[in-house]
């Protein structure tokens, strides 16, 4: 089964979009607790197998995906849990392309999240202590990717010692991402997912429709419930366990509804102007907090106003 124009559940164009996947991947690179080329690589390899090889563009990808993902890395416990985890979610958005092929691209990425993280919770419930296991993996990693990274910027300042403060305020930062991997994790899954079916549906097929313009992205309302549900573990129970699975919902769905909200504003906005595209690089980059907060309360509140619906309702 090899996917074109319709089987994406988009009409064929001539309209270049590769900067949606483009956008994907840095997301993914930046959000990755994991190796990114894992995420990627091994979904692509399953949609190869699953749905068809097609062209010989596939089957160079699939190859040099197979390098990535076969080879580099000290072959630690979290060197198997990452291509592990790789597998479950490809595998599952492989099986929901296959059981209802023209669904958004975000219903598939998000069920295949949700199996991925059922299947790994009953793995880790099943032995004991091996989510502390997992926990030290992922801190000893990020750990050392924070040496790394100190040692680099020590070099560029001329062998001077990082400042202190930069040091802490980096340190605070890796110790939060650390409490809140599992969401990350979910980030980063869906961002490569979405970067392995556009390159699947670009070299299979020739259409560079395998992902719909952001203006369309949406999920079903309903999910709202776990942000609310997180946000309420997190108050009721901070510090604690059930505090920290109220921090990870809250984290996964906040992001996804600041998509949302991106997605509600360009839909009004009919696109961003290059200096609207600068105007947001600025935000991002100097107020993070305001502009992610921001979208993330239009997201949530297109659940209930269903604004891009009520204006092409009125269009009509």
């Amino acid at each position: 089964m090899t996917p074109d124009a319709t089987s994406t559940g988009l009409p064929a164009s001539g309209v270049r979009a590769w900067p949606r996947p483009a956008a994907l991947l840095v997301v993914a690179m930046t959000t990755a607790v994991v190796q990114p080329s894992v995420l990627l690589g091994v979904p692509f390899l399953v949609l190869g197998f699953a749905l068809g090889v097609g062209r010989w563009g596939v089957v160079a990808a699939a190859a040099l995906a197979m390098a990535v993902v076969v080879g580099g890395g000290v072959r630690d416990g979290l060197w198997y849990v990452e291509r592990g985890w790789a597998l479950l979610a490809g595998g599952w958005f492989a099986a929901l392309t296959l059981r209802r092929p023209s669904a958004p691209f975000s219903g598939r990425a998000l069920g295949a999240v949700a199996g991925a993280a059922g299947a790994v919770a009953l793995l880790l419930a099943a032995r004991a202590g091996a989510w502390s296991a997992l926990e030290w993996a992922v801190e000893d990693r990020m750990g050392r990717g924070l040496s790394t990274a100190m040692e680099a910027l020590r070099v560029i300042r001329g062998g001077d010692a990082v400042p202190p403060a930069l040091v802490a305020a980096v340190y605070e930062t890796v110790q939060m991402q650390a409490k809140v991997f599992p969401a990350l994790m979910g980030i980063s899954t869906m961002a490569a997912l979405g970067v392995a079916w556009w390159l699947y549906v670009r070299l299979s097929s020739g259409s560079q429709q395998g992902l719909g313009p952001l203006r369309e992205f949406r999920f079903n309302d309903h999910l709202v419930w776990v942000f609310i549900l997180g946000f309420v573990l997190l108050v009721v129970s901070w510090g604690g366990a059930l505090g920290r699975v109220g921090a990870n919902a809250v984290v996964f769905m906040g992001a996804l509804y600041a998509v949302r909200g991106a997605a509600v504003i360009m839909f009004l906005s009919g696109g961003l102007s290059l200096a609207g595209y600068a105007l947001l690089a600025f935000g991002l980059l100097f107020l993070p907090p305001l502009v992610l907060t921001g979208a993330m309360v239009i997201g949530i509140g297109d659940t209930w106003l269903d604004v891009r619906g009520r204006a092409q309702a009125k269009s009509a």
